[in-house]
Parts: C-alpha cells; structure tokens; sequence
C-alpha cells in the first residue's frame, strides 16, 4: 500500500555517543550514519529542531546548525512548511562537491568508505577559507522555479538542439545582464555559455594557443586554477608583481618584453588573494598597452558583484572588446554546483577556439539560467547577499580589531575575503595547519605564490563567505588563539 505523504522519521534512534567531539559534529556524524545505513530512508521527514532538541537533551541552535549545514551541501533538501527531509529518489544523496568532475564510473572500481568520503569533502565548522559563498543561502526555490519554467517553454525540438556558443536565450539573457550590470560591451553573438570560470579560461587558452601565442603574464600572487589550466594547456605563466593599486603595469610591459608574452589574466574589480583594485590611471595603460601589442587581457570577474563602500566599477572589458575577454560564472555569487559560467569573447579570439569540440551545459540548465536571470532572480539574490556579506564583513573586522589589535588587514570593502597581517616571527603556513587540526579553515598568502622569488609578508587570506554569522566570534577568537600559541 502506497504512503499518502511522507515518511515521519520522528523516532529514528540518533546516537551522539562519547568524546570530545563538540556536539553539532556529533549530531552530524549520526544523521549521516543513518542515512547511510538506511534507518533514515529517502524522503524521510526529520523532526522539527525542537523536539529533536528536547529529545537528545542538546540546545535546539546545534540542531538548527547541523540542519542547516546539511541541507547546504544538499544531503538533507528544506522546503518552508514541509519540514527538513532525507532527498527522495536517491539512495545515497550527494557526498562530495567534485562530483560534477567524475565522467564515468565502472562497476570493478572500489569505492571510499562513507567516513572517508566525509572526512575528504566536508567544510570545517569554523569556514574562514576564501572563495566560498554563503551555502545556507543557495536560492534553491527561485533555481527550481526557473528549471520548471525552462522545462514548461521549451518546444520539444529543441531538447536535442546543441549551440556550439550555447543556447540563444542564455547568451541574450546574459549579454542584457553584463551590459546592464558590469558596463560590458557585449551582443548575444559575443558570450559563449561555459560550465564555469575554469572551462571559459580553457577554450580561451585553446584560442590564444591557436593563434600563436606561448606565455601568459599573471598576477602574483593569484587564483591557482586559471594559471595552472594555462600551463597545462601549453602557456607558460610568467609572473608579475600586484600592489594596493593593482596589477604594476610597468612590470607588465617589462616582462612582456623579456619573454614576448601578449596575454595577461587579470582581475581588476577585486585582485585576489590582495584584494586591490585596478586604478584607474593603470586600467588605461593596461588596455593601451594590449593595444600598442596586439595582445588580450583575461579579465576574471569572479566577484565583482560584492562592493560594500560604493558601486561596483565597471567592467574593464567596456574599455577594449576587441582585446579582452570577460570570464565570469555562477560560482562565487552562488555556488559552484550549478556549474554555469559565460565567457565575453572577441571575434578574433573566439573564432579560434574550438567550441565545436567543447560541450555546453545542459540545455536546461542554460534556459534555466535565462529564466533566472530575466525573472530578476539572480539579482534579487545579489542584493541579498550583498547585505549579508556587508554586515558579515563588519563583524569579522570588529572581532579581529577586538582578538588581535593591531594587526593590519587589508583589501578594499569587497568580495568575500581580507588579508590579515601576522606578528613577526609567526609563520603562516604554521597556523594554517594548526588552525586546521582546530577545525578552522583558513588559507596563507604564501600558497598562492606564482615564484617563490617574489616577495610575499607573513599573512593569512580570511574568508567570510561560507562563515555563519552566529560563529564569526568563536572562529576569530580560536584563530587569534592559535596565532598567539606561535607567537
């Protein structure tokens, strides 16, 4: 006999046991266990927070907490009214992030233990690691409500048509929404739909290498990623110091000279890890000097929706579309699960580039993302986020001012991250492995180093993205605890 709704799974036996383990990570590790071993079955409706509280004997904020963090990364699904669940339609939902990375499976390859695969994948509690956006916050009502309306509109022929530059309403939903937000010079024939910054920056390589080029200048220190996908496509990365004004363009012109490079990645909204901008006297002689060369500049835009003290500046692109490509995606703003990008291309470059060996997003996914984006979802959703990374930015500052006065931390009112300064003598890779076994998550400015010749101060690189605000506090006072063991 069929059930007439679902599963109340109210008196599933949850067992935190011992240790000193604090109790959300222990109310985690039960709920996952039951998952796992199937007493907590797909579609199973769990207990409201309270009186899961008021059963185990535990505050019902580790309950809400726990929820919370499950449904982000997608083990548990919450609707408003209906309660928090086990996904149905699945036996074993989502266990890792990289997922989207696996292309086939095979029957004889063995497979990682549940605890493995938790231990391997799973965020610290206290997140100050960069370039994570807020994951309780995903808008998975709005996504839905677009995938639905995607599948509603579109006509049946068009489920087995594939655009080798992407689905035409995609391309024209975010050329409007460039042109609007970011100041970009683009037309629908100008952006290619990727599956995120990492495949945008792929194609590019493909197309600069195709035109001959052999080196690429990088920022340093930066993003590893990008660089690294260049390198193993065949481009050399050449470094090239960054200050509180940006890329040094001089540099550039210098290095471009000394190894004939005529291609740079750049990120002038918001240099990451130094969380500069480009000023305006060297935006122009960068895009002079991709003229007086016949070169492109890469702008990554991967955060240039967040600015707390004024309105975002302007895309670069708008000052050279013929010399720059402007490669942006889903996955800082939301998060990169939804593996959507776009690249603005120049004619001459994205002629090169061999899209039609390239796969798209699904269709989909792309007349979801046109759907997101008209409906004025994705901007609503900025807006929100803007807030919270504001207020979120804030309370981080205050809590390092109040932790560790004195030490400077740097990086315009922006994005999702800041630069600490740390005492002399402490080094930073030593706190970030001693902050990791204090389950903080935090990264080091040396790690993103192009050349170990290149100058770099003893600093840490704190995100706020992930980071509950409820636990700014604690995370920034076990930091400065572990920072002054070192001392």
């Amino acid at each position: 006999m069929s059930r007439s709704g679902p599963l109340l799974a109210w008196e599933t036996m949850l067992d935190l046991g011992d240790g000193p383990a604090p109790l959300r990570d222990r109310l985690d590790r039960a709920i996952r266990d039951a998952v796992h071993s199937g007493r907590l079955p797909p579609g199973a409706l769990l207990p409201p927070s309270r009186t899961l509280a008021e059963t185990l004997g535990v505050s019902r904020w580790v309950v809400t907490e726990t929820y919370g963090q499950l449904v982000a990364e997608g083990f548990l699904e919450a609707t408003t009214g209906s309660g928090t669940r086990v996904p149905a339609g699945r036996r074993h939902p989502l266990a890792s992030p990289r997922s989207h990375d696996v292309r086939d499976s095979h029957a004889d390859v063995p497979v990682a233990p549940v605890a493995q695969l938790r231990a391997e994948y799973r965020r610290p509690r206290l997140d100050l690691g960069p370039g994570v956006p807020d994951l309780r916050h995903v808008p998975r009502a709005r996504w839905a409500a677009a995938v639905r309306r995607a599948l509603d509109r579109l006509p049946d022929a068009e489920f087995a048509v594939v655009d080798r530059l992407g689905h035409p309403l995609a391309r024209i939903a975010v050329a409007d929404y460039l042109s609007r937000s970011r100041r970009a010079s683009a037309t629908p024939d100008d952006i290619v739909i990727t599956h995120g910054a990492t495949d945008g920056m792929a194609g590019v390589v493909a197309g600069l290498r195709a035109a001959g080029h052999t080196a690429l200048l990088v920022e340093d220190p930066s993003w590893s990623r990008l660089r690294e996908i260049a390198a193993a496509d065949g481009l050399t990365p050449v470094p090239v110091p960054v200050d509180d004004s940006g890329i040094d363009v001089d540099a550039v012109v210098e290095a471009a000279r000394r190894t004939g490079a005529r291609a740079a990645l750049i990120t002038p909204a918001h240099q990451f890890p130094l969380g500069a901008a480009l000023s305006p006297a060297r935006r122009e002689a960068i895009v002079r000097w991709a003229r007086d060369v016949d070169g492109v500049l890469i702008e990554d835009d991967y955060d240039a929706e967040f600015r707390y003290d004024r309105r975002p500046i302007a895309a670069l692109q708008g000052l050279a579309p013929e010399r720059i490509v402007l490669v942006g995606s889903l996955s800082k703003s939301m998060a990169q699960a939804f593996g959507l990008g776009w690249a603005v291309m120049p004619r001459s470059l994205r002629e090169r580039v061999p899209l039609a060996d390239r796969s798209r997003p699904s269709t989909l996914d792309q007349v979801a993302l046109a759907e997101f984006i008209t409906a004025g979802d994705l901007e609503r959703h900025l807006r929100a986020a803007r807030g919270r990374f504001r207020r979120r930015r804030a309370a981080v500052l205050a809590a390092l001012e109040r932790e560790l006065p004195g030490l400077a931390v740097t990086g315009i009112a922006a994005g999702m991250h800041a630069v600490l300064g740390l005492p002399p003598g402490v080094d930073a890779g030593a706190v970030r492995h001693a902050a990791s076994d204090a389950e903080i998550a935090v990264s080091s400015l040396t790690g993103y180093r192009v050349s170990a010749a290149t100058p770099s101060p003893e600093a840490l690189v704190l995100g706020y993205g992930n980071l509950s605000d409820a636990l700014v506090d604690e995370a920034v006072a076990r930091l400065a605890g572990v920072i002054r063991s070192l001392a």
